[in-house]
């Protein structure tokens, strides 16, 4: 059960990155992000929300090792850190900001919970 609830959320990583790698000015006007008079914010797009999470969702699967998923937890918690910090200082739309920051927190306390200090 644990390997397969690993194995799904490296895999949904992947699928989030996806969306930035491959539709980054569809994921940043998802995003409420309004682009400039230059293609950087596209470029930034593909980098951070796209293939960041590319690469490590694919890392964590071909490392397969519980400390990998777990570390795939603190990135995952990092974001949500941020993402709750913001409903406090920046006053985004909240429900779109709470769907997503809830998706990171239960991502990030499944993937540490059940991950950290476990052996290979």
């Amino acid at each position: 059960m644990i390997t397969a609830l690993n194995i799904a959320a490296a895999i949904l990583t992947i699928g989030f990155g996806l969306f930035g790698f491959l539709a980054p000015a569809w994921t940043a006007t998802s995003l409420d992000l309004a682009p400039t008079t230059s293609n950087m914010g596209l470029s930034e797009m593909r980098a951070s929300v796209g293939g960041l999470f590319v690469v490590t969702g694919v890392a964590v699967l071909w490392l397969n090792n519980p400390m990998a998923y777990g570390m795939l937890g603190v990135v995952y918690a990092g974001a949500a850190l941020g993402r709750f910090v913001s409903v406090v200082l920046d006053n985004p739309p909240l429900a779109k900001a709470l769907t997503f920051g809830g998706i990171e927190l239960v991502l990030a306390l499944w993937l540490i919970l059940a991950n950290i200090n476990k052996s290979a």
